[in-house]
C-alpha cells in the first residue's frame, strides 16, 4: 500500500509532502503517519528545518477526508503524536517548519498551515475557514487565527467561512510571501536551507519563549525570561566564553532584571564591541555556548 506521505530529505532539510489523491485530505490513518513523521523529524539532530507541503497543484490541504468519516473514521478518534495533521500538538517542536501552500488550504489543511512558522504559497492558493457552512466549529483556527491576523478579519473568516486568494492572505499577515506556481517549492527550500544554516539552540529558545507567551501575559515571559526559567540557549555557535571573561563584563555596567542584556555575543548597539580583546579572552571549542546573563 502506498504511503500518503512522502518525504525527501537532503542535507539538513526534511521536505514532508502530503500524497492522498484527489485531494490530500487527512484520514486517522494519514494523520497518524505525519505525527510520526514530524516527530521523527523533531528527534533527528541532523536534521534542522522542515518543509511541508501537498502533491499536486491543486490542493494543499482541504482538512479531515469526509470520506474517510462516513466509512466508519471517528472525528473524536486516535489522530496520533502531534494531533490532527500531526503538528500542531506536537510537544517540543523546536526546529523551524515551513509550509508550502500549493493550491486549496481550508478548514484542518490550514490548521496545519498555521501550526508551521513560516508560510509561503503559491499565486493560486486559496484559503478558507468553511467549517460554518456544516455547523461545526474550526477549533484549532479559533485559538490560533486571532492571534496571527486581525481580530475581526479572522473572525469574519470564522463566522462566514469567506474565501482569501493568496494576495489578500499575504496583506492580512498569515502568509510570508507569495510565488509563482512553478518556483514556491525552490524558493521554499532556499529559504529551509537559509534556516538551516542558522544556530539550532537559538531557534529553540525563540520558539520556547513564544509558546510560553501564547499562554501568559508579557511581563510574567519576561520575568521567567530574566529568571532563566527558559531553556535559553546559545548566542553564537561553536564558541563558549568561560567565567574568566564575567569580570571585564561586570564592569560594562550591564545588569540583570529590567534592562538586562545577553552579552555573549560581545556587543552592545550603543557602544559597539564589550568585553576583553580577543587576545584576553579563553574561549573553548564548545557545540553551543550558554546564554551569558550578567549580574550587578
Amino acid at each position: 500500500m502506498t504511503s500518503p506521505v512522502k518525504t525527501r530529505r537532503e542535507g539538513a532539510v526534511l521536505e514532508i509532502t502530503l500524497d492522498r489523491p484527489k485531494a490530500n485530505a487527512i484520514d486517522l490513518h494519514t494523520s497518524r503517519i505525519l505525527g510520526e513523521t514530524f516527530a521523527a523529524f523533531r528527534d533527528d539532530p541532523d536534521l534542522r528545518a522542515a518543509i511541508i507541503t501537498g502533491a499536486g497543484s491543486k490542493f494543499f490541504c482541504p482538512g479531515w477526508d469526509l470520506k474517510a468519516a462516513a466509512d466508519g473514521d471517528e472525528v473524536d478518534g486516535d489522530y496520533g503524536v502531534g494531533g490532527f495533521g500531526g503538528l500542531q500538538e506536537l510537544r517540543d517542536m523546536n526546529k523551524p517548519v515551513i509550509a508550502a501552500v500549493n493550491g486549496i488550504c481550508c478548514g484542518g489543511g490550514l490548521e496545519l498551515a498555521l501550526s508551521a512558522d513560516v508560510i509561503l504559497a503559491a499565486d493560486h492558493a486559496s484559503f478558507a475557514l468553511p467549517e460554518i457552512t456544516s455547523g461545526t466549529v474550526a477549533d484549532a483556527a479559533s485559538i490560533k487565527l486571532p492571534k496571527r491576523i486581525p481580530y475581526h478579519i479572522a473572525m469574519e473568516m470564522l463566522f462566514t467561512g469567506r474565501w482569501l486568494d493568496a494576495e489578500e492572505a499575504n496583506r492580512w499577515g498569515f502568509v510570508n510571501h507569495v510565488h509563482a506556481a512553478d518556483d514556491l517549492m525552490a524558493q521554499a527550500w532556499d529559504m529551509a536551507r537559509l534556516l538551516a544554516s542558522g544556530p539550532p539552540l537559538v531557534y529553540a529558545a525563540i520558539k520556547e519563549i513564544v509558546r510560553d507567551a501564547e499562554d501568559s501575559n508579557f511581563q510574567d515571559t519576561m520575568n521567567r525570561v530574566t529568571k532563566r526559567q527558559l531553556r535559553l540557549s546559545m548566542c553564537f555557535t561553536g564558541l563558549r566564553i568561560t567565567p574568566k571573561v564575567r569580570g571585564p563584563l561586570l564592569k560594562s555596567g550591564l545588569r540583570s532584571g529590567k534592562g538586562a542584556k545577553s552579552v555573549a555575543s560581545g556587543f552592545s548597539p550603543d557602544r559597539g564591541a564589550i568585553g576583553p580583546a580577543p587576545s584576553q579572552r579563553t574561549i573553548e571549542p564548545r557545540l553551543s555556548c550558554s546564554r551569558i546573563w550578567t549580574t550587578g
